[in-house]
């Protein structure tokens, strides 16, 4: 298995607990969050059962109970709902001999959508009864986080912080989908995989499309131009496994993807054409818990200022290069390669990128140990992408710029680096020793420039860790 250290640990220490544990797992979709938990308990399960997508209550009911005949409960009778299941379940876990049971519930929003008691049938079954013994160890999955965090993880009512371990599945990182084109024989150099990476995310199956044996380019013109249909329709399937109602969500990053430094929340709701409350609130949050964007604050401003970026590369590569491509050409990606459409869209994809991997310029800059706090700043005549503030009296300016080569600065990029930490200086009235930093592919050249930069960082260092 590639990654997923942590979560796979977390797993194993819920299954060696001495009491019953309720594992919830979720995450976007085809993320890897089944793999997880398969792959972990090597498909040894007292009861395993996946939902049915888009099934009716009567449906749901019947594969549930087709599960449980072939999985321990042969004489399984007809179910009239969902309290009945779960008693029947319990007969199942009964005639277990397994020390440990562990009853594995897949795309449980599936199951929940076509029927409002069937929570209220889980409450009872978890609170009534598995919690109250010692050996069962319960997971849920589903790919419709919002359903997942609103009826599992934050239930209010009768399963209110009853979830004792949350496991919510992230992308992979760089150094993860790295390893992950090693084993599949993918001979991709790491800028080849930073490409990919800008376009389809850390989504472990989508990097399973790629062929061994086409370049990068080949494999995104398959992939999404080619009407091969294996990404052409991702974004609208993604968006609806998500949300149960994903209109609002569309509406959100539909307005982000059109500013790029991001929007305060009034102005998500205006442009978004949403009522600036508690419903805004909550899309929000889901959409940063999905990954699909980043809530941040410029220096110096309280949280009330918040900016909200969207940083999915998968849903801003559909809007810039997708949702308004008509040519029907199969080999479109390959007719942008060096083209100033495809050079201006890697320089934004790029810092994008390095937002994602900051982890990784905190580790080239030796600052891993480090309090910091990551921000933005802007004003009327300078903005700063990525602050790093650190807690040992240095904050750094960190400039990103995607080159074919190692990259010569220019007296412009001295001038606009001058300025930018000429204005930050002055408006914010910092006690803080300010750092230049540049974050480029292949590094800079050194020329009369680059020497009042105090530190640098490249595409290794973002697959460091």
């Amino acid at each position: 298995m590639i990654g997923r250290q942590k979560e796979r640990s977390q797993l194993l220490e819920a299954f060696a607990s001495e009491d019953s544990e309720f594992v919830a797992v979720y995450g976007r979709r085809r993320v890897g969050k089944t793999f997880l938990v398969r792959e972990t308990f090597d498909q040894s399960f007292t009861f395993q059962h996946t939902g049915v997508k888009n099934g009716s209550r009567q449906i749901q009911l019947s594969r549930f109970r087709q599960s449980m005949i072939e999985q321990g409960h042969p004489s399984c009778p007809e179910l009239k709902d969902w309290f009945d299941a779960f008693d029947n379940l319990k007969t199942v876990i009964k005639a277990s001999a397994a020390e440990r049971k562990v009853v594995f519930i897949d795309e449980i929003p599936w199951m929940g959508r076509s029927d409002r008691n069937f929570i209220s049938a889980v409450e009872n079954f978890w609170n009534g009864w598995a919690s109250a013994r010692k050996d069962i160890l319960l997971i849920v999955c589903g790919s419709a986080t919002s359903w997942v965090l609103e009826k599992i993880v934050h239930n209010r009512d009768g399963l209110h912080n009853r979830v004792t371990y949350r496991i919510r599945l992230d992308p992979f990182t760089l150094r993860e989908c790295e390893a992950y084109a090693q084993s599949r024989g993918l001979a991709y150099t790491r800028d080849q995989l930073a490409e990919c990476y800008m376009i389809l995310g850390g989504v472990p199956m989508y990097w399973r499309y790629l062929e061994r044996g086409k370049s990068v380019a080949q494999n995104i013109d398959e992939m999404f131009f080619s009407g091969s249909e294996k990404l052409e329709d991702e974004f609208d399937e993604l968006y609806a496994s998500l949300f149960e109602h994903p209109e609002p969500y569309l509406a959100i990053v539909t307005a982000m993807a059109k500013k790029k430094c991001g929007m305060t929340r009034e102005e998500v709701a205006d442009v978004a054409d949403i009522e600036n409350g508690g419903a805004l609130s909550r899309y929000l949050k889901v959409l940063e818990q999905c990954g699909f964007i980043r809530k941040f604050t410029e220096i110096g401003k309280k949280t009330k200022g918040a900016v909200f970026q969207l940083i999915d590369n998968f849903t801003l590569f559909y809007f810039r290069f997708m949702e308004s491509n008509k040519t029907n050409d199969p080999h479109y990606w390959s007719a942008m390669a060096d083209t100033r459409v495809h050079s201006t869209w890697a320089g934004l994809a790029f810092e994008r990128l390095c937002l994602q991997h900051i982890d990784g310029i905190k580790h080239a800059l030796g600052i891993s140990g480090v309090l910091t706090n990551v921000h933005s700043w802007r004003n009327a005549n300078a903005q700063i992408d990525l602050l790093i503030d650190r807690r040992d009296g240095i904050i750094n300016i960190c400039e990103m710029k995607y080159w074919a080569g190692p990259y010569a600065m220019t007296a412009a990029d001295d001038a606009a680096l001058m300025n930018k930490r000429a204005e930050f200086k002055e408006a914010t009235k910092t006690r803080k020793a300010v750092h230049l930093t540049m974050v480029t592919s292949f590094g800079v050249k050194p020329n009369a420039y680059s020497g009042k930069v105090q530190s640098f960082a490249t595409i290794d260092d973002l697959f460091a860790l």
